[in-house]
């Protein structure tokens, strides 16, 4: 059999609502967070906390807890200065609903995750001379469990909270492209899939201090909002008007074929 030549490209994934469903666990934890830190008085609506994402720099989620705490006691006309919030308290708060309380093992919500991709998948890319890797916003520990324990791979390319800047702060991005690039001397198009605002924010700036290759945002919709065609087209256009060139329902769409397409389209491309 003959095997086809794509357009050689690096595509880079992000993890939370690319690879693993975390609405019931990441977002469950952030309601959970807030609730408690208002003493029952608030708890965000999935609605409140995608709102609050798509101002494109709240990737960290216990920032974005904590945030969302602040702005509550503001409507209740209490100023941040007032509140004083113990930063240490919210995130050992949220890590004992997300990883649960045994510090050796993870019995939280993160056990409970459904797998967005298979790594038939990824196969498929690597079988398509497509190199690929993850930049994510989660911890090493959390990013691991999925990709190792979860999907089975062997040592992949990583860049995770600990290792960069947050998002949209592009340098994890470029970080994961040298791993990816070590030993290739031709620049290669760069394909990033992320499912939030700051995701796509991070592309746009990666370009703006690298415009020597081609850079593609991919935005995908987590599964929370295709509950209704309204809030899938809602939150689609929030991606698109943050720069995501497509936005599709899941993953696995990006195939190599539409990968080529993509690179070979894109503005900047050197093909």
């Amino acid at each position: 059999m003959t095997q086809k030549t794509f357009t050689k490209a690096i595509v880079i994934f992000d993890i939370d609502g690319v690879v693993r469903d975390v609405s019931g666990s990441y977002r469950r934890a952030i309601a959970d967070t807030v609730e408690y830190f208002t003493t029952q008085a608030y708890r965000p609506t999935p609605l409140d906390i995608d709102q609050l994402k798509s101002e494109g720099v709240w990737n960290n989620d216990w920032e974005a807890s904590q945030e969302l705490i602040y702005r509550y006691f503001e409507t209740q006309k209490q100023s941040r200065e007032q509140l004083q919030l113990d930063y240490t308290a919210i995130v050992a708060f949220f890590q004992s609903r997300y990883r649960g309380s045994d510090p050796n093992n993870f019995t939280g919500y993160i056990c409970n995750e459904p797998l967005l991709l298979q790594p038939s998948y990824l196969e498929q890319l690597t079988e398509a001379g497509i190199a690929w890797g993850f930049f994510s916003g989660a911890t090493r520990a959390s990013a691991n469990y999925v990709l190792e324990k979860r999907l089975g791979l062997e040592s992949p390319v990583l860049i995770a909270m600990e290792d960069a800047p947050g998002k949209p702060d592009p340098t994890g991005l470029f970080a994961t492209v040298r791993e990816l690039e070590n030993g290739i001397e031709e620049r290669l198009a760069i394909v990033y899939v992320g499912d939030t605002v700051a995701d796509m924010y991070t592309v746009e700036k990666a370009r703006s201090l690298d415009s020597t290759r081609t850079w593609v945002g991919v935005g995908v919709l987590p599964p929370h909002v295709q509950e209704t065609a309204a809030r899938s087209d809602a939150y689609s256009e929030t991606l698109i008007a943050a720069g995501a060139a497509v936005v599709l329902p899941n993953v696995q769409e990006l195939t190599p074929k539409q990968i080529q397409k993509l690179v070979s389209s894109s503005p900047q491309s050197v093909f």
